[in-house]
């Protein structure tokens, strides 16, 4: 029987353009074995019109998925509860108003109490999953983008991610973004055009400036909607288009600026670093002159693969909520 494996426990990792909830057994030795994953929603900033609701839908979403994939392998009865989850969200800060609001919005969604759950940032979850509890820095660029690390007394730095509309150098958002205003320069002749106008164009469905100008305003535009254009103006940036390539070096120099400022403030002169995220994980040209401008910005850091992801970061925590696992 399912139910004699242990205790049911969730990692949730929720972004802005998706969320994934991963599934575990949680034993008495304090380690989980994961049993299903699934996918669900983005989500957006709490305090953002719509927020509450694409949070809640985020975790419905992705844990009935989970939910379901595990039922049809036999993993799980349907009346099986969670005994603890962990939520790593976008948006979420570290001891706001805006993180005892997520807790509050979890524990109705998912039914548990408030002492058995874990809300926090994102990232937290990712650099939990990504060193495992050892030294290092953490850089996610996926829409947004954020740089955390961890030292060897276990004391923690972030570095950027203040929102898109502050802070997104480096992320795929800034870098469909530059695109776009790069494409309108060579629209008015303040630049030559390129191929990169007509690709940018045609994906969005637009034949002139002013189409353009009333799309971007759109309410369902946002962040996504720029992030999405960044594989084309990566795509361009390996076929050598000079506007697209400055694009996307303005992004890889944002990254391993953050990873430095993070470095120093942890006294970590040469860490081991994690890049993580859509955009750092699929962007080629980004990957490349990331790994070039961090050996600029911080000699002797050292790109390695991460431990684990996100929703397994956020199940080590779950697992710590659910007092079975060492903090």
């Amino acid at each position: 029987m399912a139910e004699a494996a242990g205790h049911l426990i969730a990692g949730f990792d929720a972004g802005q353009t998706h969320t994934s909830c991963r599934l575990a057994w949680l034993q008495p030795n304090g380690r989980w074995r994961a049993i299903s994953d699934g996918q669900g929603p983005g989500v957006s900033h709490l305090a953002a019109e719509g927020g509450e609701q694409r949070f809640a839908a985020a975790l419905s979403g992705s844990l009935a998925a989970a939910r379901q994939s595990a039922e049809a392998q036999g993993d799980l009865q349907p009346s099986t509860t969670l005994a603890a989850a962990a939520i790593g969200a976008s948006g979420i800060e570290a001891g706001s108003a805006v993180q005892q609001q997520g807790l509050q919005l979890a524990a109705r969604c998912l039914q548990l109490g408030e002492a058995a759950l874990e809300v926090t940032g994102d990232e937290r979850t990712a650099l939990a999953g990504a060193f495992g509890g050892e030294p290092g820095v953490l850089v996610i660029s996926g829409t947004g983008c954020i740089a955390v690390g961890q030292n060897h007394q276990g004391r923690t730095h972030r570095c950027g991610g203040w929102g898109w509309l502050l802070d997104g150098a480096g992320s795929a958002m800034d870098i469909g973004r530059d695109g776009l205003a790069l494409s309108l320069q060579m629209a008015d002749g303040r630049l030559p055009a390129t191929p990169l106008q007509q690709e940018l164009w045609h994906a969005l469905a637009v034949d002139s400036p002013q189409a353009l100008k009333a799309l971007v305003v759109q309410p369902g535009f946002g962040a996504a909607g720029f992030a999405r254009l960044a594989p084309l103006v990566d795509q361009r940036a390996q076929a050598g288009d000079p506007q697209a390539m400055a694009a996307v070096q303005r992004s890889a120099d944002a990254l391993a600026a953050m990873v430095q400022a993070v470095a120093g403030q942890l006294d970590l002169p040469a860490p081991a670093v994690c890049a993580v995220g859509g955009a750092a994980v699929h962007l080629g040209a980004l990957r490349e002159r990331f790994a070039a401008a961090l050996q600029r910005c911080c000699p002797g850091a050292h790109l390695q693969q991460p431990t684990g992801d996100a929703c397994a970061g956020a199940l080590n925590l779950a697992a710590q909520t659910a007092g079975l696992r060492p903090r």
